[in-house]
């Protein structure tokens, strides 16, 4: 062990890996504490808790590699996306926490959050108006009642391990909770609709893919200020702004 990998790090949080062993802190203990108890409760590998001391949480890490990721291509087979797809339905199906997750958000507050996002990024100049009008009424699909299930809250391509066509376990679960199962699907599949068939067909249930492409619509229009902000980079090819003009 000769060096400390960097893995995230902003003003909120950061991730280092110590040889097998990551390293979280995070300025939010209720977060880590979400983190925590919902990996105690969900019916699919996660890592294994070292140890927890306020402000960092230890965690081992996991066997395999991601299916790929945002922006780059995708490195897993089909049957590596319909297996996270039968992961994700297990999820969904397990007992409710009690708690909401990030993907619980209500309808009133996510149109409110999205409208506010829609003014800024067109007053500022951020995104091209048609642009942000466009994937804005995409978005609509995205408002509706839904019945909660237990949702990982920030499931992306690169929280996902496999090793051939079995996952090894999911990570980052501190926006864990009640809340949409489609946002799941739809924060998984970002900038790979290649792969939503496999995964839908491993999820085994009928999806409304107009809600998925609502819900990508929605996240990316939510992310792309808070991305430039915080050093990443929404207008790298594949991420979100490309997500958004897949979408005209």
């Amino acid at each position: 062990m000769d060096e400390v990998e960097v893995v995230v790090a902003h003003s909120e949080r950061a991730t280092l890996r110590v040889g097998d062993v990551f390293l979280k802190v995070d300025a939010d203990q209720a977060r880590i504490d979400s983190e925590i108890e919902a990996m105690s409760r969900v019916p699919v590998p996660t890592p294994q808790v070292l140890w927890h001391q306020p402000p960092v949480l230890a965690i081992t890490a996991l066997p395999g590699t991601t299916l790929g990721r945002l922006g780059g291509p995708s490195t897993g087979s089909p049957a590596g996306w319909a297996a996270a797809g039968a992961a994700i339905r297990k999820l969904h199906d397990a007992p409710l926490p009690p708690w909401r997750g990030r993907a619980g958000r209500s309808v009133a507050a996510l149109a409110a959050e999205l409208d506010d996002e829609c003014a800024s990024l067109v007053t500022n100049g951020v995104l091209p108006a048609d642009l942000v009008t466009r994937n804005r009424r995409v978005a609509e699909a995205a408002l509706r009642p839904w019945t909660a299930a237990f949702t990982h809250g920030d499931l992306q391509i690169a929280h996902v391990f496999v090793d051939g066509d079995e996952v090894t376990g999911i990570i980052d679960w501190s926006e864990a909770g009640q809340g949409d199962p489609l946002y799941d699907l739809a924060t998984f599949t970002l900038g790979h609709e290649e792969h939503l068939g496999d995964v839908i067909a491993g999820y085994g249930a009928d999806i409304d893919i107009d809600v998925i492409h609502a819900w990508w619509s929605l996240r990316s229009l939510l992310a792309v200020r808070w991305l430039s902000e915080h050093g990443f980079d929404p207008f790298a090819p594949g991420c979100e702004v490309d997500v958004l003009r897949s979408l005209m």
